[in-house]
């Protein structure tokens, strides 16, 4: 089963419109582009830096309001109007020894197709488009911005028996 493999997650990459939002944008008069972000994805963000889980955002967005709201978070990789995701995701896989068989993409749309095919699990919204359903190893039932991250981080670190509900004495 696919949910056994999450516990040897190391690095999660994040796509952040239609991942981490609902792929909305609001644009008032002001010609601000205005996302709306789910309070429980920020909490298991933060739990999963705190117990050792590397979070990395690969946006091609470039909202200054985006940025602030991560790094609010914690999140120090933030990689904005990145226009070739597969090349920085590699560039940083390399650059940081770490193993892609390790790394987690979670996606919803054609711009990030390529990473989740080189990725050890690629996980997505369920109301991601086709083709990213079709090479997802995990499709949450959660749609972006409602909760899709908060499900694949929590369940990394339940199956670390790193979450803060679990008690660690028992095996999962």
């Amino acid at each position: 089963m696919i949910l056994k493999t999450f516990k040897d997650i190391e690095v999660v990459f994040l796509d952040v419109d239609g991942v981490l939002t609902d792929g909305n944008i609001l644009v008032p008069e002001s010609g601000e582009q205005l996302r709306t972000f789910n309070v429980k994805d920020g909490y298991a963000m933060q739990m999963a830096m705190k117990k050792g889980l590397e979070l990395i955002v690969i946006t091609g967005g470039r909202s200054i309001g985006v940025k602030k709201r991560l790094e609010g978070l914690g999140i120090k990789d933030v990689h904005m109007n990145v226009s070739d995701k597969l090349s920085l995701m590699l560039n940083i896989v390399k650059e940081r020894g770490l193993d892609l068989e390790k790394c987690m993409f979670v996606g919803d749309d054609v711009p990030d197709y390529w990473c989740m095919v080189r990725v050890g699990i690629a996980a997505c919204p369920r109301d991601a488009v086709e083709d990213i359903k079709e090479v997802s190893d995990y499709i949450s039932p959660y749609i972006g911005g409602k909760g899709v991250v908060r499900d694949v981080l929590e369940k990394c670190l339940k199956l670390k028996g790193l979450w803060p509900l679990i008690d660690q004495t028992q095996s999962i």
